[in-house]
């Protein structure tokens, strides 16, 4: 689908006269170049550009700063209502039409988004309309002019923590009944918990939190004196040796496997690094894979890492305030050593950083439901194996922070990942379903699902693709658009405000003593600016909503525009470009060399390889119980069984037979040495393709095919020396 068809489907038609004129700017273009593009036509075109610019700038802050003042004519509602000595009645009433106020601004909010995407896509398309086309260059100038109109770098973050703060206040009847409540609280030894990961297209990434936050809302750690949301950065260190031992293990799941890293939250001057250990456990053994952590100073981690720093100075000073049992003291001073043990042994260094902003979304102290989204996330290499000194001597390299998209990297230190991560977890009692809405997310057109899902898996596949032999499961999944039809009900839909029905609470308290009806009298405090309420746009949110919430997903735009090449309008608004054909088509002889699109589109893989690369094996994830290997076990010993059958009659052929007999027991012998020697070679065969988890097949054609020939023949030879003999 062309973009101009595409910009003219998404709009809001309420609004269409403030989107771009792409499609006359675009004509423009082509009616002047057919005739001659000259110097006059180009400052023509340049004031057309301007022009349009700045009227979606307008437009877009006009909006955006109703949709807070809105917000804060809520929240005093809000406040007006609880403190007002009126029946409950009352109050649950005005409440409610509260509710739908914030649902109409959840809506505008959504459209804002689309808005402000499509037209910053709208205006990067056109220009490299104009430099493909016209004898002038362009780019460089109305980059500049771009970063001056910043329209593109509103940050929606702040609109979404105050709409999920004032629709949970709201939906409890106007108390914040969660703000003093622990958000680590509520967390069972006798549940279930269930996790599973899902992959979001960045269009779908502001409507799916918009979606969320009416169920549940968003969580954040706050410490004392913070006043401001801390930073929802995560930054991991992941660590392996030069063979990837660590990445074979976790990606084919062996029992045992383990993942370590370093992580800290926030900016890069946290002095609290976390040192975590996973350790995965099959379901046969009856033990759950488990994550276990414990913090250490920064400036402690180097020595940490080379032996010469111990815990034991913390563990005794915890152990003297009482802060933790002695048991966890003791897991502590284990995993400690543990650690290292693994560090050193297996000689394991930084290798993989991951990065992105997470926003959770929780109940404070109720943990059955708790959902993550992880955007802008990017994998960055911290190796040395190729002789680069990245990290050096120090644990992570520093000439980096969580300045995303990390532009100052080469290409090939980093790997941008075009989806967002969801990450669902539910605890709940056995036998208890999960919310209807919860259901309903999972199955609607918001999400694709790739179980097991790594970051460390991903990044090392990708950034050292020359040094691993297998790849994990999802690489099927990047070559092709995930993005589906929408699923009725779910989702964010255009919502009418009810600023109309507004009653003051105060005369709602009289007429209902009265024994009257509550009336629709709007308050005094309604503004002139909530009259004409409706107002929306369209556009969709990017791979993250932080620093860079309205970049263009195609090429990764930073904050300030740097003049990046945006998508072939021909394909998906994701994809690396100045690729010709995505590699995995050359290892999967399933993949077809054109991927149809929804809406009769082709698309590229939004992921391809840096360079062609021989075949690969992809590891499907299978799950291996020790009933596989007693099977193999069992048709081995089935077919000893058979040779031991054989053979005992060749022995009484041989000891007891005429002559005709002794030579059918020599054949039937060697048939029956032959038998043994294929059923062992098929039983290691067979356990050496389970323990890899290779998805079959596993029978084999040929071998039982010429032991039926072989017997076949001993007992025709049989047959006819027993005739000729007579």
């Amino acid at each position: 689908m062309k973009f101009g068809q595409q910009l003219r489907d998404s709009l809001f038609p309420d609004w269409k006269f403030y989107y771009v004129d792409y499609s006359g700017l675009k004509r423009f273009l082509y009616e002047r170049t057919e005739k001659g593009y000259t110097a006059d036509d180009e400052s023509e075109f340049v004031k057309l550009l301007d022009s349009e610019l700045e009227k979606v700038n307008n437009f877009q802050q006009t909006k955006s700063s109703e949709m807070k003042q809105r917000i804060e004519y809520c929240e005093k509602q809000v406040d007006l209502i609880t403190q007002n000595p009126a029946p409950e009645d009352a109050k649950r009433e005005q409440l409610d039409i509260i509710e739908r106020e914030i649902d109409a601004v959840i809506s505008e909010v959504y459209e804002l988004a689309k808005f402000t995407r499509l037209n910053f896509t709208a205006f990067i398309k056109i220009v490299k309309k104009h430099d493909k086309n016209a004898p002038f260059i362009l780019k460089p100038i109305f980059t500049e002019r771009l970063n001056s109109r910043p329209f593109f770098k509103e940050n929606f973050d702040e609109l979404l923590l105050e709409l999920s703060r004032l629709y949970n206040i709201v939906r409890n009847g106007g108390v914040d009944v969660d703000g003093n409540k622990d958000p680590q609280a509520g967390n069972g030894q006798n549940f279930v918990r269930q996790t599973t990961k899902y992959w979001v297209h960045p269009d779908n990434v502001m409507e799916l939190k918009l979606y969320i936050l009416k169920y549940l809302p968003v969580l954040i750690y706050r410490t004392k004196g913070m006043a401001a949301p801390p930073n929802p950065a995560i930054t991991s260190i992941y660590f392996d040796n030069e063979d990837l031992d660590l990445y074979q293990g976790r990606l084919e799941k062996s029992e045992g496997a383990e993942a370590i890293r370093l992580r800290w939250y926030g900016d890069m001057d946290s002095s609290e690094i976390f040192v975590e250990r996973k350790t995965h456990h099959e379901d046969w053994t009856g033990e759950k894979s488990v994550k276990e952590r414990f913090s250490i100073k920064e400036k402690h981690v180097n020595e940490y890492l080379a032996g010469t720093y111990t815990l034991d100075s913390k563990i005794e000073r915890l152990r003297e305030e009482g802060k933790k049992s002695e048991q966890d003291l003791q897991d502590m001073d284990k995993l400690s050593h543990e650690v290292l043990d693994s560090v050193k042994t297996k000689h394991l260094v930084p290798v993989i950083r991951s990065f992105y902003n997470r926003t959770a979304f929780q109940i404070p102290g109720d943990a059955r439901v708790r959902i993550s989204l992880d955007t802008e996330l990017t994998m960055v290499r911290e190796d040395s194996f190729d002789g680069k000194p990245r990290a050096g001597s120090n644990w992570r390299r520093t000439d980096i922070g969580i300045d995303y998209p990390f532009s100052q990297l080469p290409e090939q230190d980093v790997c941008r990942f075009p989806y967002a991560i969801l990450e669902v977890k539910l605890q709940t009692q056995s036998g208890v379903e999960p919310p209807q809405w919860v259901l309903d997310l999972i199955d609607s057109h918001l999400v694709e699902a790739v179980p097991k899902f790594s970051k460390f898996i991903h990044g090392t596949s990708v950034l050292l693709e020359d040094r691993v032999d297998v790849l994990p499961f999802w690489f099927s999944q990047m070559d092709r658009d995930i993005r589906k039809p929408a699923t009725k009900g779910i989702g964010i839909s255009r919502t009418n405000s009810p600023r109309g029905s507004f009653v003051a609470i105060d005369n709602a308290t009289r007429q209902r003593v009265g024994g009257g009806h509550m009336g629709s009298k709007t308050p005094s405090q309604t503004s002139e600016q909530y009259q004409n309420d409706d107002i929306e746009v369209v556009v969709e949110s990017e791979p993250g909503e932080h620093s860079s919430q309205n970049e263009d997903t195609a090429t990764h735009y930073s904050n300030n525009y740097d003049g990046a090449e945006p998508p072939n309008e021909a394909t998906s608004l994701l994809g690396r470009q100045n690729r010709s054909k995505s590699w995995l088509h050359k290892i999967n002889p399933f993949s077809p060399t054109n991927k149809p699109m929804h809406n009769g589109r082709h698309s590229e893989a939004p992921f391809t390889s840096r360079q062609d690369q021989p075949n690969k094996r992809i590891a499907v994830p299978v799950r291996v119980e020790p009933k596989v290997f007693f099977a193999n076990e069992r048709t081995f010993l089935s077919w000893l069984n058979f040779a031991i059958v054989l053979g005992s009659l060749a022995l009484g052929l041989l000891n007891f037979g005429d002559s005709t007999g002794k030579i059918a027991g020599a054949a039937f012998t060697v048939i029956a040495m032959m038998v043994m020697v294929y059923a062992l070679m098929l039983f290691q065969w067979r356990a050496e393709r389970i323990r890899r988890r290779e998805s079959g097949p596993y029978d084999d054609r040929i071998g039982p095919t010429i032991l039926v020939v072989v017997l076949i023949s001993a007992v025709v030879l049989n047959f006819y020396l027993k005739i000729i003999s007579h």
